[in-house]
């Protein structure tokens, strides 16, 4: 629907229609700034650890620090698959700090550049639709340059007339 300014209006009305979920996990090479992905049914532990296991898989003999978010799946109160896994360290988030983790930045381009405005009829069309920019992504993989841009402090302002300023 388009608005007088010309704009569109976008969101969900009383015609949305869910066609279904999919779940992504995704692990980023910080080194070679590379994605690997796993698709799934369901987001559980069992889920979460087979996608780890085919990480693993093709690093192994080495080393493997896996930073992650605080989401139930990543962190059973007893963790047999990480005591059985010495050469992997799990590094948590602080709440409220994704944006720490840089898998998170390459989701959010996955997500502007892939599936924004997307409309999709089956968790089979999301799935390779995110695939096909993986493939073209991985093609001219490089890793994130993090900066950081100068921050000076603001005082607050003495007067409510000096916020308008």
């Amino acid at each position: 629907m388009k608005l007088p300014n010309g704009k569109a209006l976008t969101g969900f009305n009383h015609e949305y229609k869910r066609h279904g979920t999919t779940t992504l996990f995704a692990a980023l090479d910080v080194a070679t700034g590379l994605v690997k992905t796993g698709h799934y049914r369901r987001r559980r532990r069992i889920e979460f650890l087979d996608f780890m296991n085919r990480v693993i898989a093709e690093h192994r003999g080495r080393e493997i620090h896996v930073i992650l978010d605080n989401l139930n799946t990543h962190k059973p109160r007893h963790d047999r698959w990480l005591a059985r896994h010495k050469n992997v360290h799990f590094h948590f988030t602080p709440t409220h700090a994704s944006w720490l983790n840089q898998v998170e930045v390459w989701f959010s381009i996955l997500s502007a550049k892939a599936l924004a405005g997307a409309s999709f009829t089956s968790p089979l069309q999301v799935r390779q639709q995110i695939d096909a920019f993986i493939n073209a992504y991985n093609q001219d993989a490089h890793p994130f340059e993090w900066t950081k841009q100068v921050v000076h402090s603001q005082h607050p302002r003495a007067k409510y007339a000096d916020l308008c300023k």
